[in-house]
């Protein structure tokens, strides 16, 4: 008897008809202009990867207006009032405005992380470099996810 529940549960459980979603073939948008304010080197990358997720054979025309906000705040100080961790913390605000019908749209995105102090100035320039691009690399994530959701719902 409990082999026959276990096969109708599996049963069941097996075919619900989830799929998985090819991001491919949801991105049916061209990007027309992109504009950024903020951090350069922030704004670069995530040009590049909207860039290249574009289609040129997409049916949406759109322009990004891209604002990014870098903060570096000191997290914690040891007993000799010296620094031994910053946090970083990177705000994204995008606004998205369809050439077509005219549809404005704005979502804002942010992420944190923190760094150690290292000895030497220099490995504290890397660790503060390598906690950027991470940050930056989960926003850009974000970023497309959004996109494409907001795009197919237009």
């Amino acid at each position: 008897m409990k082999q026959i529940y276990l096969s109708i549960i599996f049963l069941i459980i097996t075919g619900c008809g989830f799929k998985v979603i090819n991001q491919g073939k949801l991105i049916n948008f061209q990007i027309d202009e992109i504009k950024s304010t903020g951090d350069k080197k922030i704004n670069y990358k995530i040009k590049n990867k909207l860039l290249f997720i574009s289609n040129d054979a997409g049916t949406e025309l759109i322009s990004i207006d891209i604002k990014t906000d870098k903060n570096k705040t000191i997290k914690e100080k040891n007993i000799k009032n010296d620094i031994t961790k910053y946090n970083v913390t990177i705000k994204v605000i995008v606004k998205i405005k369809d050439q077509n019908l005219k549809k404005l749209s704005e979502f804002t995105f942010s992420e944190k992380g923190d760094y150690a102090v290292a000895s030497q100035h220099s490995q504290t320039i890397y660790n503060e470099k390598k906690i950027t691009e991470l940050l930056t690399t989960r926003l850009i994530d974000s970023i497309v996810d959004e996109l494409i959701l907001r795009m197919n719902d237009f």
